[in-house]
């Protein structure tokens, strides 16, 4: 099928959907809600069609116009002017279709599950993963988005060595699930008195979050630990068994959580940590993009495995998967310019994907 033939196709699949919503005959709810949001997708699309043949309909009039002897010269200008300007718009109406029918990751419109480990570097690393967690939560804020820690170990002085957040909203990991990997800073830290510059890593992975629909999880698969929850330093922070450990057997993946003093509720998030681990695995696995393993996705926290570098004496932050360095350093840690390297990596994406296609 050439590219005309499949505009054809969704046009006329656009059409069927809005006679068959407008005709009454639907009985079944769900049934309608499947068309309605089949039709929402493809609405764009049809306009942007309707675009494209707009434009090339008139330059083909156009050219007519343009080769009648019988045109005046003042018309004849005007249009070729017009004509010109069309031939420019168009080749770039076809690409913009070709990106849309490009096939979307199922996941995209899906919430995620953030995880911030601290990596090589000890104190700085943790101190730096806090950044990092901060300048998800600020972009999310950006967003609209909803952005709830499930649980994080703090370090006495402001860290952290681990943490998970939810992040809920439109297109939540459309646009974070680029962020995976280590990110590298470069910088003098607090306690550093020789103001020498010290590099550290930290590891970021998105996960999409999993409904139950999505990963069904046997009882008999999990062993459930529970214990004691503990604090930084050690120290107890209630004396009750509420933390909890899920073992999920088949996989070998492990989850703990502590930060609610009910061990219901800890469970109850442990299990949607699982859920969006066995998911992203599982999804790694049947595109073979990253290894099965869900650590290759962000590596062992080294500095030399980075996707971006974060250098303060320099207020710049290099995205090294493709190249681009902004001078925003600040901004983009507020959450403000990440944008800027999500737009360039999505755009990247859409680049390699058509590539592929074509």
């Amino acid at each position: 099928m050439n590219f005309d033939e499949r505009l054809n196709q969704i046009v006329a699949r656009h059409s069927e959907l809005s006679n068959l919503m407008a005709s009454g005959d639907i009985i079944d709810s769900d049934e309608f809600v499947k068309m309605s949001k089949e039709f929402a997708e493809i609405d764009p699309v049809v306009a942007s069609i309707v675009e494209l043949r707009n434009a090339q309909n008139e330059a083909g009039d156009l050219a007519e116009l343009i080769a009648d002897g019988e045109t005046d010269a003042e018309m004849k200008e005007l249009a070729e002017g017009e004509f010109h300007s069309l031939t420019d718009r168009i080749p770039e109406l076809e690409k913009q279709l070709q990106v849309m029918l490009l096939p979307r990751d199922a996941a995209d419109d899906k919430n995620a599950i953030l995880e911030v480990r601290a990596g090589t570097g000890g104190d700085e690393a943790a101190l730096f993963a806090s950044d990092l967690l901060r300048m998800y939560q600020r972009f999310a804020d950006k967003h609209g988005w909803r952005f709830e820690i499930m649980n994080a170990s703090d370090t006495e002085i402001g860290g952290v060595k681990e943490a998970a957040a939810e992040i809920s909203g439109k297109g939540v990991f459309a646009r974070l699930k680029y962020e995976s990997g280590v990110h590298r800073v470069q910088r003098i830290p607090e306690t550093e008195s020789g103001g020498r510059i010290h590099t550290s890593a930290a590891t970021v992975a998105v996960l999409p979050e999993a409904e139950e629909v999505d990963v069904v999880i046997e009882e008999k698969d999990l062993r459930i630990d529970t214990y004691r929850a503990q604090g930084a330093g050690g120290q107890h922070v209630n004396t009750t068994d509420s933390a909890v450990r899920i073992t999920h057997i088949p996989t070998g993946i492990v989850v703990q959580q502590q930060d609610e003093k009910s061990q219901h509720k800890n469970r109850a998030k442990a299990l949607k940590i699982l859920r969006a681990r066995i998911y992203d695995a599982e999804r790694e696995a049947q595109a073979d993009a990253r290894a099965q393993d869900r650590r290759n996705q962000v590596g062992s926290g080294d500095r030399s495995e980075r996707i971006r570098t974060y250098n303060f004496p320099q207020g710049r932050v290099s995205d090294h998967r493709i190249n681009l360095t902004l001078h925003k350093l600040d901004k983009v840690l507020e959450g403000e310019a990440l944008d800027e390297i999500v737009d360039a990596l999505t755009a990247e994406d859409q680049v390699r994907k058509l590539a592929e296609v074509t």
